[in-house]
């Protein structure tokens, strides 16, 4: 089955047609490593959580509530921006649904570079031959340096067993969904102010997880939330400044490069765990996060 199978004809003739260019500016690296921050943050947090559903649902109230202020002061988006604000919406919440599966299957130090690994040759397969994208080769190479950076922080520890392999299958499905959100996204905000646009995002997204708790948890949610009221809400907050920031850096440069930039989220994650979780770093991760920055700078060159 091919991507054009699966989207509306006009939505796949408006990917084509609004490919941006591949370069990128120093301006939109920057931002694109602090999204990158700001997700291993927030993944951090929903990891932590003591129940995960009610962490996820934490953090989609600051998704609901800045969504809902947004779309008062923007208004409507440009009738040709619906289909991808609604198809991004579907795609977003089967990834936090996928998300939040693999981190209660698994451990959080393999699905989630599993997950993110996954996604930037994801979308550059797409951007490429579906899109029409071209990438330089210096791009396609980081492209790919990066993934396998990422992708060998999940066999650190050795072959994964029979055990884990719900767990990954998981998280490899969290990656595909996530390339194809940032795919969908990376033309779709093209075609509305990129306020308007992420404003009815978070609103349609904002709103699953939690409804989604209030009935598999009733009247024990309130309880679940309050001891991670703070740091739920916080990482709500992390995760909608972090999604803006790369829907306005996908304004600005292609969609693989800035994906796999985007992923570079594993080398803040693995930092996070090791200053803050008593994670140990260790000499492989070390590695494989020299191979990630090997990557960036690939991408960068051009």
């Amino acid at each position: 089955m091919t991507a054009r199978s699966v989207l509306p004809h006009a939505v796949v003739e408006s990917l084509a047609a609004g490919a941006p260019s591949s370069h990128m500016d120093a301006a939109v690296v920057a931002v694109v490593l602090g999204a990158a921050l700001l997700h291993a943050t927030w993944n951090a947090i929903a990891h932590g959580s003591p129940d995960r559903l009610t962490g996820f649902a934490l953090i989609g109230i600051p998704f609901t509530a800045i969504g809902a202020i947004g779309v008062a002061v923007n208004g409507l988006p440009p009738a040709d921006a619906w289909p991808f604000i609604v198809i991004s919406s579907i795609l977003t919440v089967t990834y936090q649904l996928l998300l939040l599966a693999s981190y209660q299957l698994g451990q959080f130090s393999q699905t989630y570079p599993l997950a993110r690994g996954t996604s930037p040759w994801v979308v550059a397969v797409v951007s490429v031959t579906l899109l029409g994208q071209e990438l330089s080769w210096t791009e396609a190479a980081g492209v790919a340096v990066v993934s396998i950076g990422l992708m060998g922080l999940v066999f650190i520890g050795g072959l994964p067993d029979r055990a884990s392999m719900p767990a990954l299958a998981a998280a490899f499905a969290t990656g595909v969904m996530i390339a194809a959100y940032t795919t969908v996204d990376g033309v779709g905000v093209r075609h509305a102010p990129v306020l308007t646009y992420a404003s009815w995002l978070f609103l349609f997204q904002g709103p699953a997880l939690p409804l989604i708790a209030v009935v598999r948890r009733g009247r024990a949610l309130p309880g679940l939330m309050r001891p991670s009221l703070a740091a739920g809400l916080g990482g709500g907050a992390a995760s909608v400044l972090a999604y803006g920031l790369v829907l306005w850096a996908q304004t600005r440069g292609a969609l693989a490069p800035i994906a796999a930039l985007r992923e570079t989220s594993i080398i803040f994650g693995a930092i996070i765990g090791a200053v803050f979780l008593g994670e140990r770093f260790g000499s492989k991760r070390a590695l494989a996060s020299v191979v990630v920055v090997a990557g960036i700078v690939l991408i960068n060159l051009s």
